[in-house]
């Protein structure tokens, strides 16, 4: 069963702009993150927002990707601005969502390719 169903991954020339989401089917939702895994590399936390919207990115994005979300939605979105090949990677959405019994469950998303090349 699919908890966190992501979307908006693709093929981008250098320079150029995605948007990532991510939508919990959880009955709520508290802290949302993204992470890649670049080739070669560690799988590496990217940005985090909390449900009150407080937010964190590395420092690799600062500048250039935006995290946002809709509570209402229970949807996290990741804005990437001005892609470098480095880039590169599986992004992949992660999230405690509450279920029936009102208790937390950590989930991780399938992941989206990201891809930036000329």
């Amino acid at each position: 069963q699919v908890q966190l169903a992501e979307s908006g991954g693709g093929l981008v020339q250098p320079g150029g702009s995605l948007r990532l989401s991510c939508v919990a089917s959880g009955i709520r939702v508290r802290d949302m993150r993204w992470y890649r895994r670049a080739p070669g590399k560690q799988r590496e936390l990217v940005a985090t927002i909390t449900r009150g919207g407080s937010t964190t990115y590395a420092d690799s994005v600062k500048g250039r990707f935006t995290i946002s979300r809709d509570n209402a939605k229970n949807t996290v979105y990741l804005q990437m601005n001005s892609l470098k090949p480095e880039d590169t990677a599986v992004f992949y959405c992660n999230a405690d969502l509450m279920d029936s019994a009102y208790l937390f469950h950590n989930y991780w998303g399938q992941g989206t390719q990201v891809t930036v090349s000329s």
